[in-house]
């Protein structure tokens, strides 16, 4: 019964809730957790109660997992009893009164325009991906994408003549978000080294590839970043993601509207996307053009 439970879990967050690959991983992930600690306290999920989710609350805390670790599991742990109860298979919501450990408010690392040229500005050009990282990390900082879709970001997504990309972002919904004349440039010098790879038959509309002819992972993306940022001397831990940080402070402190910054991101709250249904890609344009590091005039 465990299982037929479980797999209707994966289906209602992959189907209703439109979640990629990598989230339902994730969520699986966390989820087994749970099933884990049940199991060994011979407790069945139609039967668990409040008492049982705090003492499993407890346990993450007890074996080292971090405030904000534990509050992403607790977090999959509701949506889990949520779908139990609207499935039909409890009356109620055991994690209703569920506490959640309290975390700090940590900012994420940042990078100034300045950085990102220093990180450009390190990159060995005289190597087979020095063209092809520079323009990863330049499409990154001036669109503000999440790892995953630059990674799946396709040749037919590119309007560079009308200076916008399509993004496909999670949950399956389409943005068009303008890249900078600079990261075209960019793009334009990859494409020239690019065109002379053998590329993996289903892999020629993906535009970032490995030596091999395949498109990146995430991890490649990250390992990358990493190493340049050591070999450009910052001393800031960063990832993918602190480049889309640093996207949107950047927009941010340049006066751009906080709406039509969550609709450049791309986020999925239900508010962010009624705003992003009355901002017409004109606006967007201006704003980045008006706001943007890169789209300002020296």
């Amino acid at each position: 019964m465990e299982k037929d439970i479980v797999k209707g879990y994966i289906r209602y967050l992959k189907l209703q809730r439109g979640m990629s690959g990598n989230t339902l991983d994730a969520y699986q992930h966390d989820l087994r957790k749970l099933l884990d600690y049940l199991k060994g306290e011979q407790k069945d999920v139609r039967e668990v109660t409040l008492e049982d989710l705090e003492h499993f609350s407890a346990g993450l805390h007890d074996i080292g997992i971090n405030a904000r670790s534990q509050c992403r599991i607790l977090s999959g742990v509701r949506s889990f009893f949520r779908f139990l109860q609207l499935d039909g298979y409890r009356d109620d919501d055991p994690t209703e009164l569920l506490e959640s450990p309290q975390i700090g408010k940590n900012l994420p690392e940042v990078l100034s325009p300045e950085e990102v040229d220093t990180l450009e500005a390190s990159i060995d050009l005289s190597k087979w991906e020095g063209h092809r990282n520079r323009a990863i990390i330049e499409v990154l900082f001036s669109c503000g994408l999440r790892v995953s879709e630059l990674v799946n970001l396709k040749l037919s997504d590119l309007y560079l003549e009308e200076e916008y990309v399509r993004i496909l972002g999670k949950g399956n919904k389409e943005r068009l978000v303008p890249i900078s004349q600079r990261a075209i440039r960019e793009l334009g010098f990859w494409f020239d080294d690019r065109n002379l790879m053998r590329i993996k038959p289903g892999e020629e509309d993906y535009v970032f590839l490995n030596r091999y002819g395949s498109h990146l992972t995430r991890t490649m993306i990250l390992i990358m970043i990493k190493r340049q940022a050591e070999a450009a001397g910052i001393k800031k831990t960063i990832s993918p993601h602190t480049l889309r940080h640093s996207f949107a402070t950047a927009l941010l402190e340049g006066g751009a509207d906080l709406r039509v910054i969550q609709a450049l991101l791309g986020h999925e709250s239900i508010g962010t996307t009624e705003i992003y249904t009355h901002i017409d890609t004109s606006t967007l344009r201006r704003e980045i053009l008006e706001h943007h590091p890169r789209n300002m005039k020296k």
